[in-house]
Protein backbone atom coordinates (compact mmCIF):
# COMPACT_ATOMS: atom_id res chain seq x y z
CA UNK A 1 0.00 0.00 0.00
CA UNK A 2 1.45 3.61 -1.08
CA UNK A 3 1.90 6.29 1.58
CA UNK A 4 -0.35 8.40 -0.59
CA UNK A 5 -2.73 6.04 0.12
CA UNK A 6 -2.38 6.00 3.76
CA UNK A 7 -2.62 9.81 3.97
CA UNK A 8 -5.62 10.03 2.08
CA UNK A 9 -7.19 7.80 4.65
CA UNK A 10 -5.81 8.82 7.39
CA UNK A 11 -9.17 9.30 9.82
CA UNK A 12 -10.18 5.58 9.50
CA UNK A 13 -8.69 2.40 11.31
CA UNK A 14 -7.86 -0.51 8.60
CA UNK A 15 -7.52 -4.03 9.72
CA UNK A 16 -6.60 -6.79 7.88
CA UNK A 17 -9.66 -9.22 7.19
CA UNK A 18 -8.20 -12.61 6.91
CA UNK A 19 -11.81 -14.31 5.94
CA UNK A 20 -11.39 -12.21 2.91
CA UNK A 21 -7.93 -13.61 1.61
CA UNK A 22 -8.46 -15.18 -1.84
CA UNK A 23 -6.73 -18.54 -2.31
CA UNK A 24 -5.20 -19.11 -6.03
CA UNK A 25 -5.24 -22.59 -7.69
CA UNK A 26 -2.45 -23.76 -6.31
CA UNK A 27 -3.97 -23.46 -2.81
CA UNK A 28 -1.53 -20.18 -2.17
CA UNK A 29 -3.12 -17.63 -0.23
CA UNK A 30 -2.95 -14.45 -2.18
CA UNK A 31 -1.33 -11.35 -0.74
CA UNK A 32 -4.24 -9.04 -1.47
CA UNK A 33 -5.59 -7.65 1.58
CA UNK A 34 -9.01 -5.98 2.14
CA UNK A 35 -9.46 -2.49 4.70
CA UNK A 36 -12.04 -2.45 7.08
CA UNK A 37 -13.07 1.10 7.89
CA UNK A 38 -13.94 2.53 11.05
CA UNK A 39 -13.98 5.67 13.09
CA UNK A 40 -10.79 7.10 14.52
CA UNK A 41 -10.50 9.64 17.93
CA UNK A 42 -11.36 13.19 16.27
CA UNK A 43 -12.87 12.02 13.22
CA UNK A 44 -15.91 14.38 12.07
CA UNK A 45 -18.20 12.06 10.62
CA UNK A 46 -18.72 9.87 13.72
CA UNK A 47 -21.83 11.26 14.81
CA UNK A 48 -20.75 11.89 18.99
CA UNK A 49 -18.02 13.92 17.43
CA UNK A 50 -20.41 16.47 16.41
CA UNK A 51 -20.82 19.81 18.41
CA UNK A 52 -22.28 20.10 21.24
CA UNK A 53 -25.01 22.55 19.73
CA UNK A 54 -25.72 20.63 17.29
CA UNK A 55 -26.11 17.13 19.49
CA UNK A 56 -28.72 18.60 21.85
CA UNK A 57 -30.45 20.23 18.99
CA UNK A 58 -30.98 16.78 17.14
CA UNK A 59 -32.12 15.76 21.06
CA UNK A 60 -34.93 18.07 21.26
CA UNK A 61 -35.82 17.64 17.69
CA UNK A 62 -35.97 13.75 18.61
CA UNK A 63 -37.87 14.57 21.44
CA UNK A 64 -39.91 16.91 19.54
CA UNK A 65 -41.01 13.92 17.03
CA UNK A 66 -41.83 11.97 19.94
CA UNK A 67 -44.36 14.61 21.88
CA UNK A 68 -46.06 15.10 18.42
CA UNK A 69 -47.00 11.20 17.77
CA UNK A 70 -48.29 11.03 21.74
CA UNK A 71 -50.23 14.53 21.44
CA UNK A 72 -51.95 12.67 18.38
CA UNK A 73 -52.13 9.39 20.69
CA UNK A 74 -54.31 11.00 23.63
CA UNK A 75 -56.08 13.94 21.65
CA UNK A 76 -59.65 11.70 20.40
CA UNK A 77 -60.34 12.14 24.78
CA UNK A 78 -61.24 15.64 24.49
CA UNK A 79 -63.80 15.12 21.48
CA UNK A 80 -65.19 11.69 22.26
CA UNK A 81 -68.73 13.14 22.91
CA UNK A 82 -68.35 15.44 19.39
CA UNK A 83 -67.54 13.17 16.98
CA UNK A 84 -69.66 9.84 19.05
CA UNK A 85 -72.72 12.37 18.48
CA UNK A 86 -72.10 13.08 14.82
CA UNK A 87 -71.52 8.98 14.01
CA UNK A 88 -73.69 7.75 16.40
CA UNK A 89 -70.99 6.00 18.22
CA UNK A 90 -71.11 3.89 21.21
CA UNK A 91 -68.54 4.31 24.07
CA UNK A 92 -66.04 1.20 23.33
CA UNK A 93 -66.22 2.40 19.50
CA UNK A 94 -64.91 6.54 20.52
CA UNK A 95 -62.69 5.15 23.17
CA UNK A 96 -61.48 3.15 20.43
CA UNK A 97 -60.29 5.70 18.57
CA UNK A 98 -57.11 6.38 21.35
CA UNK A 99 -56.61 2.54 21.75
CA UNK A 100 -56.00 1.62 18.16
CA UNK A 101 -53.52 4.21 17.83
CA UNK A 102 -51.80 3.24 20.99
CA UNK A 103 -52.25 -0.77 19.34
CA UNK A 104 -50.27 0.65 16.30
CA UNK A 105 -47.14 1.05 18.28
CA UNK A 106 -47.12 -2.83 18.69
CA UNK A 107 -47.09 -2.86 15.62
CA UNK A 108 -44.67 -0.31 14.57
CA UNK A 109 -41.67 -1.49 16.44
CA UNK A 110 -41.35 -4.70 15.27
CA UNK A 111 -41.07 -2.75 11.21
CA UNK A 112 -38.98 0.94 12.08
CA UNK A 113 -36.53 -0.79 14.37
CA UNK A 114 -35.08 -3.56 12.43
CA UNK A 115 -35.28 -1.40 9.34
CA UNK A 116 -33.53 1.87 11.16
CA UNK A 117 -30.52 -0.93 11.66
CA UNK A 118 -30.74 -1.55 8.27
CA UNK A 119 -30.55 1.39 6.22
CA UNK A 120 -30.54 3.51 8.94
CA UNK A 121 -32.51 6.24 11.20
CA UNK A 122 -32.94 9.25 8.31
CA UNK A 123 -35.30 7.41 6.33
CA UNK A 124 -36.97 5.66 8.54
CA UNK A 125 -37.94 9.01 10.00
CA UNK A 126 -38.74 10.77 6.68
CA UNK A 127 -41.19 8.23 5.02
CA UNK A 128 -43.28 6.58 7.94
CA UNK A 129 -43.54 10.35 8.91
CA UNK A 130 -44.52 11.22 5.95
CA UNK A 131 -47.30 8.70 5.73
CA UNK A 132 -48.52 9.12 9.63
CA UNK A 133 -49.34 12.76 8.41
CA UNK A 134 -51.41 12.11 5.84
CA UNK A 135 -53.57 9.13 7.64
CA UNK A 136 -54.68 12.60 10.04
CA UNK A 137 -55.72 14.15 7.03
CA UNK A 138 -58.05 11.30 6.53
CA UNK A 139 -59.21 11.35 9.86
CA UNK A 140 -60.22 14.88 9.46
CA UNK A 141 -62.47 13.84 6.29
CA UNK A 142 -63.38 10.49 7.58
CA UNK A 143 -66.81 9.44 6.81
CA UNK A 144 -67.61 6.37 8.63
CA UNK A 145 -66.87 5.10 12.15
CA UNK A 146 -64.69 2.62 10.46
CA UNK A 147 -62.71 4.79 8.35
CA UNK A 148 -61.76 6.76 11.58
CA UNK A 149 -61.05 3.57 13.87
CA UNK A 150 -58.48 2.37 10.46
CA UNK A 151 -56.98 5.61 9.92
CA UNK A 152 -56.02 5.80 13.49
CA UNK A 153 -54.86 2.20 13.70
CA UNK A 154 -52.75 2.81 10.62
CA UNK A 155 -51.76 6.47 11.63
CA UNK A 156 -50.26 4.90 15.18
CA UNK A 157 -48.24 2.35 13.01
CA UNK A 158 -46.24 5.02 11.38
CA UNK A 159 -46.19 6.97 14.49
CA UNK A 160 -44.37 4.56 16.26
CA UNK A 161 -41.33 5.55 13.65
CA UNK A 162 -39.94 8.37 16.18
CA UNK A 163 -41.19 6.15 18.81
CA UNK A 164 -38.57 3.58 18.01
CA UNK A 165 -36.28 5.63 16.18
CA UNK A 166 -35.92 8.79 18.28
CA UNK A 167 -33.94 6.51 21.73
CA UNK A 168 -32.01 5.12 18.87
CA UNK A 169 -30.73 9.16 17.88
CA UNK A 170 -29.72 9.74 21.23
CA UNK A 171 -28.02 6.65 21.57
CA UNK A 172 -25.80 7.18 17.98
CA UNK A 173 -24.65 10.90 19.30
CA UNK A 174 -24.21 10.92 23.07
CA UNK A 175 -21.63 8.35 24.72
CA UNK A 176 -22.70 6.48 27.84
CA UNK A 177 -21.34 8.85 29.98
CA UNK A 178 -23.44 11.73 28.64
CA UNK A 179 -26.16 9.69 27.60
CA UNK A 180 -28.06 10.08 30.91
CA UNK A 181 -28.99 13.89 30.78
CA UNK A 182 -30.34 13.72 27.15
CA UNK A 183 -32.63 10.60 28.43
CA UNK A 184 -33.82 12.03 31.26
CA UNK A 185 -34.93 15.02 28.89
CA UNK A 186 -36.10 13.39 26.23
CA UNK A 187 -38.28 10.47 28.78
CA UNK A 188 -40.40 13.37 29.30
CA UNK A 189 -41.88 13.76 25.52
CA UNK A 190 -43.69 10.64 25.66
CA UNK A 191 -45.70 11.67 29.09
CA UNK A 192 -46.03 15.22 28.14
CA UNK A 193 -47.51 14.55 24.95
CA UNK A 194 -50.41 12.54 25.90
CA UNK A 195 -51.20 14.67 28.64
CA UNK A 196 -51.15 18.05 26.76
CA UNK A 197 -53.64 16.49 23.95
CA UNK A 198 -56.95 16.42 25.58
CA UNK A 199 -56.23 19.77 26.63
CA UNK A 200 -55.55 21.13 22.81
CA UNK A 201 -58.49 18.82 21.69
CA UNK A 202 -61.00 19.91 24.26
CA UNK A 203 -60.24 23.56 23.80
CA UNK A 204 -60.56 22.99 19.78
CA UNK A 205 -63.67 20.62 20.00
CA UNK A 206 -65.99 23.47 22.45
CA UNK A 207 -65.08 26.20 20.04
CA UNK A 208 -65.27 24.67 16.20
CA UNK A 209 -65.62 21.03 14.45
CA UNK A 210 -64.01 18.18 16.21
CA UNK A 211 -62.38 17.66 12.67
CA UNK A 212 -60.19 20.63 13.12
CA UNK A 213 -58.28 18.80 15.83
CA UNK A 214 -56.93 16.32 12.96
CA UNK A 215 -56.17 19.67 11.06
CA UNK A 216 -54.02 20.63 13.71
CA UNK A 217 -52.55 17.45 14.48
CA UNK A 218 -52.06 16.88 10.31
CA UNK A 219 -50.23 20.83 10.35
CA UNK A 220 -48.14 19.81 13.46
CA UNK A 221 -46.87 16.75 11.55
CA UNK A 222 -46.01 18.30 8.55
CA UNK A 223 -44.14 20.71 9.99
CA UNK A 224 -42.00 18.20 12.00
CA UNK A 225 -41.28 16.48 8.65
CA UNK A 226 -39.92 19.48 6.90
CA UNK A 227 -37.97 19.53 10.17
CA UNK A 228 -36.60 15.97 10.01
CA UNK A 229 -35.75 16.51 6.54
CA UNK A 230 -33.85 19.66 6.48
CA UNK A 231 -32.27 19.78 9.80
CA UNK A 232 -31.85 16.00 10.97
CA UNK A 233 -28.79 13.71 8.92
CA UNK A 234 -27.98 9.97 9.58
CA UNK A 235 -26.89 9.01 13.03
CA UNK A 236 -26.41 5.43 12.56
CA UNK A 237 -22.97 4.77 12.50
CA UNK A 238 -22.86 1.57 10.26
CA UNK A 239 -24.72 2.96 7.77
CA UNK A 240 -22.19 6.15 7.82
CA UNK A 241 -19.38 3.37 7.44
CA UNK A 242 -20.79 2.38 4.74
CA UNK A 243 -21.33 5.49 2.93
CA UNK A 244 -17.36 6.28 4.03
CA UNK A 245 -16.17 3.27 2.51
CA UNK A 246 -18.37 4.38 -0.68
CA UNK A 247 -16.35 7.54 -0.46
CA UNK A 248 -12.53 6.02 -0.16
CA UNK A 249 -13.55 3.35 -2.99
CA UNK A 250 -14.32 6.14 -5.18
CA UNK A 251 -11.56 8.55 -4.40
CA UNK A 252 -8.76 5.87 -3.95
CA UNK A 253 -10.34 3.75 -7.06
CA UNK A 254 -9.60 0.57 -4.70
CA UNK A 255 -12.05 -1.98 -4.50
CA UNK A 256 -10.37 -3.05 -0.87
CA UNK A 257 -12.35 -0.88 1.56
CA UNK A 258 -15.47 -1.80 2.87
CA UNK A 259 -17.90 -1.32 6.24
CA UNK A 260 -19.05 -4.10 8.45
CA UNK A 261 -22.55 -3.90 7.20
CA UNK A 262 -21.13 -4.59 3.64
CA UNK A 263 -20.24 -8.40 4.61
CA UNK A 264 -23.09 -8.83 7.04
CA UNK A 265 -25.52 -11.20 4.70
CA UNK A 266 -28.46 -12.53 6.37
CA UNK A 267 -31.20 -15.10 4.41
CA UNK A 268 -34.66 -13.77 4.56
CA UNK A 269 -35.47 -16.53 7.09
CA UNK A 270 -32.80 -15.54 9.80
CA UNK A 271 -34.01 -11.63 8.76
CA UNK A 272 -37.93 -12.68 9.82
CA UNK A 273 -36.14 -14.44 12.79
CA UNK A 274 -34.02 -11.60 14.21
CA UNK A 275 -37.23 -8.93 13.90
CA UNK A 276 -40.28 -11.08 14.87
CA UNK A 277 -38.80 -13.61 17.11
CA UNK A 278 -35.89 -12.05 18.89
CA UNK A 279 -37.57 -9.85 20.94
CA UNK A 280 -40.50 -12.58 22.23
CA UNK A 281 -37.62 -14.96 22.64
CA UNK A 282 -35.72 -12.59 25.15
CA UNK A 283 -38.22 -11.62 26.91
CA UNK A 284 -39.81 -15.11 28.16
CA UNK A 285 -36.74 -16.78 29.03
CA UNK A 286 -35.47 -13.73 31.29
CA UNK A 287 -37.61 -13.19 34.83
CA UNK A 288 -35.81 -10.07 35.41
CA UNK A 289 -36.91 -8.64 32.12
CA UNK A 290 -40.84 -9.83 32.80
CA UNK A 291 -40.87 -7.82 36.27
CA UNK A 292 -39.81 -4.99 34.09
CA UNK A 293 -41.85 -5.17 31.88
CA UNK A 294 -44.61 -5.64 33.94
CA UNK A 295 -44.00 -2.40 36.04
CA UNK A 296 -43.54 -0.13 33.14
CA UNK A 297 -46.38 -1.98 31.18
CA UNK A 298 -48.53 -1.15 34.31
CA UNK A 299 -47.42 2.58 34.60
CA UNK A 300 -48.11 3.11 31.29
CA UNK A 301 -51.41 1.42 31.34
CA UNK A 302 -52.62 3.92 34.11
CA UNK A 303 -51.30 6.74 32.36
CA UNK A 304 -53.52 6.23 29.70
CA UNK A 305 -56.34 5.19 31.66
CA UNK A 306 -56.58 8.56 33.06
CA UNK A 307 -57.73 9.66 30.10
CA UNK A 308 -61.02 8.01 30.43
CA UNK A 309 -61.08 8.49 34.62
CA UNK A 310 -60.21 12.56 34.51
CA UNK A 311 -63.25 12.83 32.39
CA UNK A 312 -65.61 10.98 34.55
CA UNK A 313 -64.25 13.16 37.87
CA UNK A 314 -63.87 16.32 35.99
CA UNK A 315 -66.60 16.58 33.52
CA UNK A 316 -69.13 14.40 35.13
CA UNK A 317 -68.70 15.01 38.56
CA UNK A 318 -67.27 18.93 38.55
CA UNK A 319 -69.81 19.71 35.40
CA UNK A 320 -66.02 20.93 33.77
CA UNK A 321 -66.04 21.81 29.93
CA UNK A 322 -64.06 19.29 27.77
CA UNK A 323 -61.47 22.26 27.51
CA UNK A 324 -61.87 23.25 31.27
CA UNK A 325 -61.33 19.20 31.88
CA UNK A 326 -58.49 19.27 29.47
CA UNK A 327 -56.31 21.59 32.06
CA UNK A 328 -56.88 18.87 34.14
CA UNK A 329 -54.18 16.94 32.89
CA UNK A 330 -51.32 19.77 33.03
CA UNK A 331 -50.00 19.14 36.49
CA UNK A 332 -48.76 15.48 34.91
CA UNK A 333 -46.02 17.46 32.43
CA UNK A 334 -45.41 19.61 34.93
CA UNK A 335 -44.57 16.98 37.36
CA UNK A 336 -41.84 15.25 34.94
CA UNK A 337 -40.54 18.20 34.21
CA UNK A 338 -40.08 18.43 38.02
CA UNK A 339 -38.17 15.12 38.13
CA UNK A 340 -36.15 15.64 34.71
CA UNK A 341 -34.70 19.03 37.00
CA UNK A 342 -33.94 16.66 39.79
CA UNK A 343 -32.21 13.80 37.84
CA UNK A 344 -29.96 16.31 36.03
CA UNK A 345 -29.20 18.50 38.47
CA UNK A 346 -28.71 15.58 41.44
CA UNK A 347 -28.89 11.98 40.15
CA UNK A 348 -26.75 12.73 36.96
CA UNK A 349 -24.08 14.53 39.20
CA UNK A 350 -24.35 11.82 41.31
CA UNK A 351 -23.75 9.01 38.55
CA UNK A 352 -20.80 10.59 36.92
CA UNK A 353 -19.25 10.59 40.63
CA UNK A 354 -19.78 6.98 41.26
CA UNK A 355 -18.28 6.10 37.56
CA UNK A 356 -14.98 8.28 38.37
CA UNK A 357 -14.84 6.66 41.87
CA UNK A 358 -15.17 3.07 39.76
CA UNK A 359 -13.28 3.82 36.71
CA UNK A 360 -11.68 1.71 34.66
CA UNK A 361 -14.62 -0.68 35.85
CA UNK A 362 -18.16 0.34 35.03
CA UNK A 363 -20.83 1.27 37.34
CA UNK A 364 -23.43 -1.54 38.41
CA UNK A 365 -26.72 -1.38 36.75
CA UNK A 366 -28.57 -1.43 39.80
CA UNK A 367 -27.31 1.66 40.71
CA UNK A 368 -29.70 2.94 38.93
CA UNK A 369 -32.51 1.67 40.66
CA UNK A 370 -32.07 4.23 43.60
CA UNK A 371 -34.86 6.92 41.68
CA UNK A 372 -37.44 3.70 41.04
CA UNK A 373 -37.03 2.84 44.37
CA UNK A 374 -38.58 5.79 46.25
CA UNK A 375 -40.21 7.11 43.26
CA UNK A 376 -42.50 3.68 43.47
CA UNK A 377 -44.23 4.42 46.55
CA UNK A 378 -44.70 7.97 45.47
CA UNK A 379 -46.73 6.32 42.38
CA UNK A 380 -49.23 4.56 44.67
CA UNK A 381 -49.63 7.49 46.78
CA UNK A 382 -50.91 9.53 43.96
CA UNK A 383 -53.51 7.22 43.29
CA UNK A 384 -54.88 6.78 46.83
CA UNK A 385 -54.56 10.81 46.87
CA UNK A 386 -56.88 10.63 44.02
CA UNK A 387 -58.94 8.25 44.88
CA UNK A 388 -60.36 9.74 47.67
CA UNK A 389 -60.06 13.44 46.27
CA UNK A 390 -61.98 12.92 43.72
CA UNK A 391 -66.12 13.53 45.19
CA UNK A 392 -67.43 16.69 43.93
CA UNK A 393 -68.16 18.05 47.24
CA UNK A 394 -63.67 18.26 47.49
CA UNK A 395 -62.77 21.10 45.65
CA UNK A 396 -61.32 20.05 42.28
CA UNK A 397 -57.76 21.74 43.24
CA UNK A 398 -57.00 18.44 45.51
CA UNK A 399 -56.94 15.68 43.28
CA UNK A 400 -55.50 18.05 40.46
CA UNK A 401 -52.74 18.02 42.68
CA UNK A 402 -52.46 14.43 42.93
CA UNK A 403 -51.39 14.71 38.84
CA UNK A 404 -48.09 16.82 39.61
CA UNK A 405 -47.29 13.43 42.02
CA UNK A 406 -47.91 11.02 39.02
CA UNK A 407 -46.10 12.70 36.82
CA UNK A 408 -43.18 13.16 38.58
CA UNK A 409 -43.55 9.32 39.85
CA UNK A 410 -44.26 7.96 36.61
CA UNK A 411 -41.07 9.52 34.75
CA UNK A 412 -38.55 8.63 37.41
CA UNK A 413 -39.76 5.25 37.87
CA UNK A 414 -39.65 5.37 33.77
CA UNK A 415 -35.78 6.75 33.72
CA UNK A 416 -34.62 4.18 36.72
CA UNK A 417 -36.49 1.25 35.10
CA UNK A 418 -35.30 2.37 31.39
CA UNK A 419 -31.36 3.03 31.85
CA UNK A 420 -31.08 -0.26 34.14
CA UNK A 421 -32.96 -2.53 31.43
CA UNK A 422 -30.34 -0.83 29.20
CA UNK A 423 -27.51 -1.66 30.96
CA UNK A 424 -28.36 -5.02 32.07
CA UNK A 425 -29.21 -5.90 28.42
CA UNK A 426 -26.86 -3.87 26.81
CA UNK A 427 -25.71 -6.15 23.64
CA UNK A 428 -29.43 -7.34 23.24
CA UNK A 429 -30.86 -3.98 24.07
CA UNK A 430 -32.67 -3.00 20.43
CA UNK A 431 -34.78 -6.58 20.81
CA UNK A 432 -35.11 -6.06 24.85
CA UNK A 433 -36.57 -2.93 24.27
CA UNK A 434 -39.17 -4.18 21.15
CA UNK A 435 -40.43 -6.47 23.73
CA UNK A 436 -41.38 -4.10 26.25
CA UNK A 437 -42.57 -1.79 23.96
CA UNK A 438 -44.99 -3.78 22.61
CA UNK A 439 -46.39 -5.11 26.05
CA UNK A 440 -46.43 -1.62 27.18
CA UNK A 441 -48.33 -0.31 24.68
CA UNK A 442 -50.98 -3.19 24.78
CA UNK A 443 -51.68 -1.87 28.42
CA UNK A 444 -51.56 1.62 27.29
CA UNK A 445 -54.02 0.46 24.25
CA UNK A 446 -56.59 -1.87 26.57
CA UNK A 447 -56.50 0.15 29.99
CA UNK A 448 -58.50 2.88 28.47
CA UNK A 449 -60.82 0.27 27.06
CA UNK A 450 -62.39 -1.17 30.37
CA UNK A 451 -61.86 2.44 32.64
CA UNK A 452 -65.17 4.08 31.70
CA UNK A 453 -66.87 0.63 32.86
CA UNK A 454 -64.47 0.51 35.89
CA UNK A 455 -64.61 3.90 37.71
CA UNK A 456 -69.00 4.30 36.48
CA UNK A 457 -69.49 0.74 38.31
CA UNK A 458 -66.92 0.93 41.65
CA UNK A 459 -66.83 4.82 42.35
CA UNK A 460 -63.95 7.06 41.38
CA UNK A 461 -62.54 6.23 44.83
CA UNK A 462 -62.89 2.65 44.53
CA UNK A 463 -61.86 2.37 41.16
CA UNK A 464 -58.19 4.42 41.90
CA UNK A 465 -57.33 2.55 45.41
CA UNK A 466 -57.49 -0.93 43.23
CA UNK A 467 -54.59 1.01 41.43
CA UNK A 468 -52.98 2.24 43.89
CA UNK A 469 -53.01 -1.30 45.66
CA UNK A 470 -51.43 -2.68 42.38
CA UNK A 471 -48.61 -0.49 42.49
CA UNK A 472 -47.65 -1.04 46.41
CA UNK A 473 -47.58 -4.54 44.91
CA UNK A 474 -45.41 -3.40 42.25
CA UNK A 475 -42.84 -1.72 44.94
CA UNK A 476 -40.77 -4.59 45.72
CA UNK A 477 -39.15 -4.96 42.36
CA UNK A 478 -37.03 -2.34 42.06
CA UNK A 479 -35.86 -3.19 45.81
CA UNK A 480 -35.16 -6.87 45.02
CA UNK A 481 -33.06 -6.66 41.93
CA UNK A 482 -30.95 -4.11 43.81
CA UNK A 483 -30.10 -6.93 46.55
CA UNK A 484 -29.86 -9.40 44.18
CA UNK A 485 -29.34 -8.22 41.12
CA UNK A 486 -25.87 -9.19 40.70
CA UNK A 487 -26.78 -12.93 41.31
CA UNK A 488 -29.78 -12.43 38.96
CA UNK A 489 -27.61 -11.26 36.35
CA UNK A 490 -25.17 -13.91 36.45
CA UNK A 491 -27.63 -16.64 35.51
CA UNK A 492 -29.15 -15.05 32.91
CA UNK A 493 -29.08 -16.04 29.32
CA UNK A 494 -28.43 -12.68 27.88
CA UNK A 495 -26.74 -10.69 30.72
CA UNK A 496 -24.45 -12.68 31.74
CA UNK A 497 -22.08 -10.18 34.19
CA UNK A 498 -22.08 -10.06 37.55
CA UNK A 499 -21.18 -6.55 39.46
CA UNK A 500 -20.40 -5.71 42.93
CA UNK A 501 -23.14 -3.99 44.62
CA UNK A 502 -22.95 -0.32 44.52
CA UNK A 503 -22.50 0.88 48.06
Amino acid sequence: MSPNLRTSTSSSTFKEDPSNTDTNDHGEKDEAITFLVSFEPGDPTNPQNWSTLKRWYLTMASALLVLNATFASSSPSGIFAKFSAEFNMIEIESVLTLSLFVTGYCVGPLLWGPLSEQYGRRPINIYPFFVYACFQIGTALAKSTVQILLFRFLGGVFAAAPLTNSGAVISDIWDAETRGKAMALFTLAPFAGPAIGPTVAGFVGDNTSWRWVFWILAIFAFLCWILIIFTMPETYTPVLLVRKAERLREETGDSRYYAPMEKQKLTLKKRLEHILAKPFLILVREPMLIALTAYMSFVYGCLYLLFQAYPIVFEEGHHFSAGISGLMFLPIPIGGAVSVLLYVGIYNPKYKREAARLNPEPVPPEFRLEIAMFSGPLFAISFFWFAWSSPPHISYWVPLMAGLVMGFSINMIFLGLFNYLIDVYLYVAASALAGTTIVRSLCGAGFPLFAGSMYRKLDPRWASSILGFVALVMIPIPFVFRRYGPWLRSKSHYAPTAAPLPQ
